[in-house]
């Protein structure tokens, strides 16, 4: 079992502040952020998950920081388990410069997402979106196809691929060598949960790489003006959260996945001792 952390939650620290952390809490890789910041985060410059960060890699500076990438990380005996970048498939610039990045940092994905979300009120209509993903993704390819690096797709709330099943209807129109899926059981215990052994079984060779965190349900003591129960959803330690982790792993293993599993927790608190928990739980089912 292969496990990395994402640097998204990571915003104050540097590079080789971020590799020294996960290489010291037992770590194996390093999930890397690889995104483009607002001139008015920026202009802040005060760290945070989805704004500013500390450790600055963006698509424009990627290919460049690429050598430092390289050496932090055999510094620290961690490999690059992936790209955390946020490109819509309909960005081709965007792209060559994560695939130029990629490839020169030694990733073995980036992500990028649909032409589009999806909101819940059904006000976009999913075929168009569907259409142009697709398109979107079959130009995307003509970049990254013979690089090396695998365009993956995650599933996530708010989308048009917000389960295993709609992810797998657009990334099987294209080859599992150059298409993935990231399996975020994490996002699908609020939209998109399916029987694990189904969702994994279905995506098969699709599935690129994992995240892992802990989400559950809350009831929220006011009702609507009808009587029913409203709900809200917070993030908790992994053990304790909606979705069975221990299943997931069975299932991995079941098909021989052989890539990283990845943490993901955003919530407030010491990432030291978050990380921590995490990766003593996973390893503990490890040996179970």
């Amino acid at each position: 079992m292969k496990l990395s952390a994402t640097t998204v939650a990571l915003p104050h620290l540097s590079l080789v502040e971020q590799a020294a952390l996960l290489a010291d809490l037992g770590y194996d890789g390093m999930e890397l952020r690889v995104r483009r910041v607002s001139p008015e985060a920026r202009a802040k410059a005060e760290p945070s998950a989805w704004g500013y960060h500390v450790n600055d890699i963006t698509p424009e500076n990627f290919a460049a920081k690429a050598p430092e990438i390289r050496r932090v990380l055999a510094d620290h005996g961690l490999a690059l388990a992936g790209v955390a970048s946020a490109a819509s498939c309909t960005e081709l610039d965007h792209i060559r410069l994560l695939v130029d990045g990629a490839v020169a940092a030694g990733a073995p994905f980036i992500r990028v997402g649909a032409s589009a979300g999806f909101k819940p009120d059904g006000s976009q209509d999913y075929w168009q979106i569907f259409g142009e993903t697709l398109a979107g993704y079959a130009r995307a390819l003509q970049i990254s196809r013979g690089s090396g690096v695998r365009i993956v797709l995650e599933i996530h709330g708010n989308t048009i691929h917000c389960s295993a099943s709609l992810a797998h209807r657009l990334v099987s129109h294209f080859d599992p060598a150059d298409v993935g899926v990231i399996y975020d059981p994490q996002n699908m215990v609020k939209d998109g949960f399916e029987t694990t052994a189904l969702a994994v079984q279905l995506l098969g060779p699709y599935i690129a790489h994992c995240h892992l965190g802990g989400h559950r349900p809350l009831p929220v003591t006011e009702v609507d003006a009808k009587g029913t129960a409203q709900w809200r959803w917070e993030g908790c330690r992994l053990a304790d959260g909606l979705y069975h982790v221990p299943t997931l792993l069975t299932h991995l293993q079941r098909i021989g996945y052989r890539h990283f599993l990845s943490i993901e927790d955003f919530r407030p608190g010491d990432p030291r001792e978050k990380l921590r928990d995490a990766v003593a739980y996973l390893r503990s089912l490890e040996t179970a």
